[in-house]
């Protein structure tokens, strides 16, 4: 079974309580959704995997993307689905090498929309909507901001989707605009 959006929100709360991690959750399901409308992919589908991905993290960041697979049978998910999600982690917390293009997507993606809120919130306007590509572009430069987003996994991701990063990053501007509401970043244009 592969859950639809409501499903896949129910399990997601079912295991998770952080407001922080849910709007992260809906952040990368918006840029995977945007990216699935871009490559003629299916956008429930990416969407889905946008919001399961880190279903595991908030109880058991030691086990993530490993406790996700117990977590996920035990609710009659497709083994393919869940293996989908477990390639996020490749190289990090799992072996599972992102094949689809759904899957690569997803590895390149989540560490950037951390990067992109974290510029976002830094605006004086505190929004998504004004935030350009030049402006994300020094801050990605800049080691010391965001130090926590590991740009080396952006940039093997983007190599893996025969990308550029500006082409990557502007998506992923466009799919966090596109659900600015749900993840508080609208801010105050």
């Amino acid at each position: 079974m592969i859950p639809d959006r409501e499903n896949a929100i129910l399990i997601w709360k079912k295991h998770n309580s952080s407001d922080a991690l849910f709007k992260h959750a809906l952040a990368v399901e918006g840029v995977m959704r945007r990216f699935a409308k871009d490559m003629g992919g299916d956008e429930d589908l990416w969407g889905v995997v946008g919001i399961l991905h880190d279903v595991d993290y908030e109880k058991y960041p030691d086990e993530h993307c490993k406790k996700c697979v117990e977590l996920l049978k035990d609710e009659g998910i497709d083994e393919d689905f869940i293996r989908s999600i477990v390639s996020h982690g490749y190289g990090l917390c799992s072996d599972e090498e992102p094949i689809s293009d759904m899957e690569k997507v997803l590895f390149t993606i989540d560490e950037l929309t951390g990067l992109i809120g974290a510029c976002a919130v830094m605006r004086p306007s505190k929004s998504v909507l004004d935030l350009e590509i030049k402006s994300l572009k020094k801050k990605y430069k800049d080691s010391r901001f965001a130090a926590g987003v590991d740009r080396s996994v952006i940039e093997k991701g983007v190599e893996m989707l025969g990308a550029e990063l500006d082409d990557v990053m502007t998506r992923c501007i466009l799919g966090m605009r596109d659900v600015c509401d749900d993840i508080g970043l609208r801010g105050e244009l």
